[in-house]
C-alpha cells in the first residue's frame, strides 16, 4: 500500500512540477545558505585569522536569522501548494479516498521534498562552504590553503533545524486538509476572497502609520535616538505598508471603476474587475514583495557602504598608527613636568627601532560626560539619569581641550577671550552660539569643521564636543567640578593625555611596536599608584585593523547572505502570485475569448492588470528607502561612517541595479501568466 501512495504522491508532484519546481529550489537554497553560515561561525581556519573571531559572532547571529526566516517564509509558499492541490485532494476524496489516504500522501510528498532539500542543499553547501570560507578570508586580507572540509556539527544542526521546519509544514497542511470537506477542497480554486470591509478607514490608518514613521525616520538627528527608534519606525512601516497594500489596494481599485473612461475599456475592465475580486490576498502578497524589496535594499547598500568606506572609518575610530591615551589623576597633572620623561621615552623608544615619529598628536583634554541641551551643560553625580530613556538623547561626551595646545598642535594663530570657545563636533552638528556651564555663558567664535581628536569621539555611540578655550579659563570653569563624584563613587570628570604618531613601517613591526611600547609604559616610574598615571590606552592601527575588517567584513558578508536569501523570497512570491493568480483567471479569460475577446485584447489586459500592481512594490519600496536614508545614515555613523555622499552613491547604486532585476523578474513572471490565462500551454 505504500508503494501506491509513494507513487501517487511522486506523480502530484511531476504534475505540479509548475508550483514544485521553485518550491524546490527555495528549499535547496535556503538550507545551503544555512548551512554554509554554520559552517563558517564555527571553522577553525577562520578563527585563527586575525579578526575572525568578530566575523564569526556576526555569521551567529546570521544563523539564527536565516533559521526564522526560513521557517515564516516557507510556510508562507507552502501555503500556494495546499491552495493548489486542495482540489486535487478533493477528487480524490470524492472518489474514495478517505482524509487517512489523504495524509499518507502528502506525508510521503512532504518526506520527498525534504529528502531531496536537505541531500542536495547539504552537498551544494559543502561544495561553496570552502569558496564561501575563501571570500571572508579575502575580506579579512588573509591567506589560507585550500582544502575542503566536512563540518559535523554543521551538518547535523542543518538537517535538525530543516527537520523540524518540515514536521512543521506537514502539520499544517494536514490541518487544512482536517478542517475541509471534499466540496470545499474541489471547489476551492475557485473560491474568491471578499475585499476586506472598512477599506477607506484601514487605508487611512496605515497611512497615518506610514506617515508617523516617515516623521521618526527625518526629524531625529541624534545617532543615539536612531538606534532607540530604529526598530519602532520599522515595525510602523511594515504594519502600514499591509495595511495600505491590502486596504488601499481596494479602495484604489474602486477609484479606478468609479472612472468610466478608465474602467470601461477591454484591458482595464477585466483586469481591475479581477483584482477585486481578490484583493485581499493579491494585496498581502504584494505587501510582502514591498517589505522584502526594502530589506534588500537596506541591508546590502548599509553592509557595502560600511565595507568599501572600512579604511575612512578605521582611520577616522585610529587616527595615528600607534595611538597612546594616559589616564591623569588629577588637574593639576595635565601641566605636571613628569610628562616630559614620558613624552622623551616614547620618541626615544621609536628612534631605538630605526624609526621616525610623522605627524605627531599630542595635546590634553579635560572629559566627561553631561545632559546638554539648548547650550546648556549640566552634570549630575547621579549616574542613573544617563540611562533613563527620556535623558539619553541627550546626553554629550564633552572634551574641554586648552588652546595652547590647539595652536601648537595645527599650527594656527587663533585668539579667544576668556568667554569665547572654537568648538568641533562629531556625530551630531551643533546649532547654537553659545553654550552655558555653571551658569557661565561662553560665546562660539567658530565652528571647527575638522580637529585631529584622539578616535575616542568616533568610539563613544554619543556625540562628542570638543570645546577648544585658553588654558586658564578652561581650569578656572572647571576646577569646582573635580572632587565631583558619581553615586559608584567614580570621578565625573577625566583627565587624559593624548599622544599618537604615524611610522613608516610594515604592519608586522607596528604591532611588534606597539606590544614593546606598552611593556614600556607599564615600567616607567611615572606609572602605577605612585606616578602621575595609574592606567592608559595603547592602540595599534595596524593590530586592531583585522578585527576592524571582521566586524565589518562580517556585516558586508552577512549583508550578501541576507540579501541573497531575501531576494530568492521576493522572487519566488512574485513568481506564485503570478501563477497561481493565472490558474484563477484561466476560466474567466476562456469564457471572455468564446464571446470575442482575442489574444490580442488578452495580451493588453494582463500587462494593463500586472502593470498596475506589479511595480507598486518597487516604487514603495524606493519610497521607504528615500525616508529612511537620514536615519540610516545616523546608525552608519555609529560605526564612524560619515561619508554621507558615499552612501547616497552606493544606496543609489543599490536602486538602480535592483530595478533592472525587479524588470527581468516581472517580464519572466508575466508572460507566464500571459501563457496560462490564453491557454497556450497546459500544465
Amino acid at each position: 500500500m505504500n508503494v501506491i501512495y509513494i507513487r501517487m504522491a511522486w506523480l502530484g508532484i511531476q504534475k505540479n512540477r509548475r508550483f514544485y519546481l521553485p518550491y524546490l529550489l527555495t528549499c535547496i537554497g535556503m538550507v545551503m545558505m544555512y548551512y554554509i553560515v554554520s559552517f563558517l561561525s564555527t571553522s577553525t581556519t577562520l578563527l585563527q585569522v586575525a579578526g575572525g573571531d568578530v566575523m564569526q559572532t556576526m555569521l551567529q547571529f546570521g544563523q539564527f536569522i536565516i533559521g526564522l526566516f526560513s521557517l515564516f517564509f516557507l510556510f508562507y509558499t507552502n501555503s500556494f501548494l495546499i491552495r493548489r492541490r486542495k482540489k486535487e485532494f478533493g477528487l480524490y476524496n470524492i472518489l474514495g479516498m478517505g482524509k487517512r489516504n489523504l495524509v499518507f500522501i502528502l506525508f510521503w510528498e512532504n518526506s520527498m521534498i525534504a529528502l531531496i532539500s536537505m541531500t542536495v542543499g547539504l552537498l551544494a553547501g559543502i561544495a561553496f562552504s570552502k569558496f564561501a570560507e575563501l571570500g571572508m578570508i579575502n575580506i579579512l586580507k588573509a591567506t589560507v590553503s585550500f582544502s575542503i572540509t566536512l563540518d559535523l556539527k554543521a551538518i547535523w544542526q542543518t538537517i535538525k533545524i530543516f527537520a523540524i521546519i518540515f514536521c512543521l509544514l506537514l502539520f499544517y497542511s494536514l490541518y487544512q486538509i482536517h478542517l475541509s470537506n471534499p466540496i470545499e477542497l474541489l471547489h476551492s480554486e475557485n473560491v474568491g476572497e471578499k475585499p476586506p470591509k472598512a477599506n477607506w478607514f484601514l487605508a487611512l490608518f496605515g497611512l497615518i502609520l506610514l506617515c508617523i514613521a516617515y516623521y521618526l525616520a527625518i526629524i531625529i538627528e541624534r545617532p543615539v535616538e536612531a538606534l532607540l527608534w530604529f526598530f519602532v519606525a520599522v515595525a510602523l512601516v511594515i504594519i502600514a505598508t499591509y495595511l495600505l497594500f491590502i486596504a488601499g489596494s481596494v479602495t484604489i481599485c474602486r477609484i479606478l471603476q468609479r472612472n468610466k473612461k478608465y474602467y470601461y475599456k477591454t484591458n482595464h475592465f477585466i483586469s481591475i474587475s479581477s483584482m477585486v475580486y481578490r484583493m485581499k490576498r493579491n494585496g498581502a502578497g504584494l505587501a510582502s514583495i514591498c517589505v522584502l524589496c526594502t530589506m534588500v535594499l537596506v541591508i546590502l547598500s548599509s553592509t557595502f557602504c560600511l565595507y568599501i568606506g572600512a579604511e575612512d572609518s578605521l582611520h577616522t575610530r585610529y587616527p595615528r598608527d600607534i595611538n597612546v591615551d594616559i589616564y591623569l589623576d588629577h588637574m593639576d597633572q595635565l601641566e605636571s613636568p613628569e610628562i616630559e620623561p614620558v613624552r622623551q621615552f616614547m620618541e626615544t623608544f621609536v628612534t631605538n627601532y630605526g624609526e621616525t615619529m610623522e605627524h605627531t598628536l599630542d595635546y590634553r583634554a579635560i572629559t566627561f560626560s553631561a545632559y546638554f541641551e539648548n547650550g546648556n551643560i549640566e552634570l549630575d553625580s547621579s549616574s542613573s539619569y544617563a540611562y533613563q530613556m527620556s535623558a539619553i538623547s541627550n546626553i554629550w561626551e564633552v572634551f574641554f581641550v586648552s588652546l595652547e595646545d590647539y595652536n601648537r598642535l595645527t599650527k594656527e594663530k587663533e585668539t579667544l577671550n576668556s568667554d569665547e570657545a572654537l568648538i568641533y563636533t562629531t556625530k551630531l552638528e551643533y546649532q547654537g552660539e553659545s553654550l552655558t556651564i555653571l551658569n557661565n555663558n561662553i560665546k562660539i567664535k567658530k565652528k571647527l569643521s575638522d580637529f585631529a581628536e584622539s578616535g575616542r569621539g568616533a568610539m563613544e555611540i554619543l556625540p562628542s564636543i570638543y570645546i577648544i578655550m585658553p588654558r586658564d579659563a578652561i581650569y578656572e570653569r572647571l576646577k569646582p567640578l573635580e572632587k565631583l563624584k558619581s553615586d559608584t563613587d567614580r570621578n565625573l570628570l577625566e583627565f587624559h593625555w593624548i599622544y599618537g604618531f604615524d611610522l613608516d613601517a610594515s604592519n608586522e613591526k607596528q604591532i611588534q611596536m606597539q606590544t614593546y611600547l606598552e611593556e614600556g609604559l607599564k615600567q616607567l616610574p611615572q606609572a602605577g599608584q605612585d606616578g602621575i598615571f595609574s592606567s592608559f590606552w595603547c592602540e595599534g592601527l595596524a593590530k586592531e585593523r583585522s578585527g576592524f575588517y571582521g566586524l565589518y567584513g562580517g556585516l558586508f558578508f552577512l549583508g550578501i547572505l541576507l540579501g541573497i536569501v531575501f531576494l530568492f523570497a521576493a522572487v519566488l512570491i512574485m513568481y506564485y502570485k503570478q501563477v497561481s493568480e493565472g490558474y484563477e483567471d484561466q476560466s474567466r479569460f476562456g469564457i471572455m475569448q468564446k464571446i470575442g475577446m482575442t489574444k490580442k485584447d488578452i495580451k493588453k489586459s494582463v500587462n494593463s492588470q500586472v502593470l498596475t500592481v506589479f511595480f507598486l512594490p518597487l516604487f514603495a519600496s524606493g519610497m521607504h528607502l528615500f525616508f529612511a536614508f537620514s536615519m540610516i545614515y545616523r546608525l552608519l555613523v555609529l560605526f564612524s561612517l560619515t561619508n554621507k555622499t558615499l552612501l547616497i552613491f552606493v544606496t543609489i547604486c543599490c536602486f538602480l541595479i535592483f530595478a533592472l532585476f525587479y524588470i527581468f523578474v516581472y517580464r519572466i513572471t508575466s508572460k507566464a501568466y500571459y501563457i496560462i490565462v490564453s491557454n497556450q500551454k497546459r500544465v
